[in-house]
């Protein structure tokens, strides 16, 4: 049976209708995830949930964001603000994505921390950072090797319980877990993130020994209750 010029009307009225609320859907699932953007020219970043805007690569300004401090690196004079980096350019400033091996003191206010064989990187607006004890600073680095191996959440120390006696913030211990691992490893010769410790077979029970014992001393002297 054909339907009626009306009828075809009262279809496509109720399939406009259907594909209008559809619409309006995906527009309040975008306005969710996009909530307090700026002006035009940020960019939202959602890796590892990060969940933050910045200005986008190549977005420029006459002036630099109050606060923003200079860090002098390989190619000249850079200037870094709440996680974004900027060059001058022409008569004003232009972000760009910063040169490996760039050191700030202080990491953004905002930041994701993820793992990778062990390390914590820091990451902020498509950048990764890793703490550099010569430094004492955080320093722009290569992205972990394989992306499908980070994760969010902190490794378990092996066979190793470590409570902060001083109230240490999460990170602050990440961070001395990470440098006491460095100093035992180097100390030991053992690796717990390699295979066998990257020692021989023969040696692994004692490396491994000499290593928690290493790691365990270090974490005690920084104020951590270690068993």
């Amino acid at each position: 049976m054909s339907v009626s010029n009306p009828g075809r009307a009262m279809v496509a009225a109720a399939l406009l209708l259907t594909l209008s609320f559809s619409a309006l859907a995906e527009d309040k699932r975008l306005a969710g995830d996009m909530r307090g953007a700026p002006q035009r020219g940020y960019t939202f970043d959602k890796r590892y949930s990060h969940n933050q805007f910045y200005p986008g690569r190549g977005y420029s300004v006459r002036q630099l964001p109050p606060g923003a401090f200079a860090v002098r690196g390989a190619g000249g004079q850079y200037y870094y603000h709440g996680g974004a980096w900027y060059r001058p350019y022409g008569g004003g400033f232009v972000v760009i994505a910063p040169p490996i091996g760039l050191m700030i003191p202080v990491l953004p206010p905002l930041y994701t921390t993820v793992w990778f064989g062990g390390i914590p990187y820091y990451y902020a607006d498509d950048t990764y950072y890793t703490w550099s004890a010569d430094q004492q600073g955080y320093v722009v680095s290569d992205p972990p090797q394989d992306s499908n191996a980070v994760s969010t959440a902190p490794p378990m120390s092996e066979d190793l319980f470590v409570y902060p006696k001083n109230g240490q913030s999460q990170d602050q211990q990440a961070k001395d877990q990470y440098e006491c691992h460095v100093w035992a490893r180097q100390q030991s010769g053992y690796d717990p993130t390699f295979p066998l410790g990257g020692v021989s077979a023969d040696q692994t029970d004692q490396a491994r020994a000499a290593y928690q014992r290493g790691e365990g001393a270090c974490l005690e002297s920084r104020g951590y209750t270690v068993k």
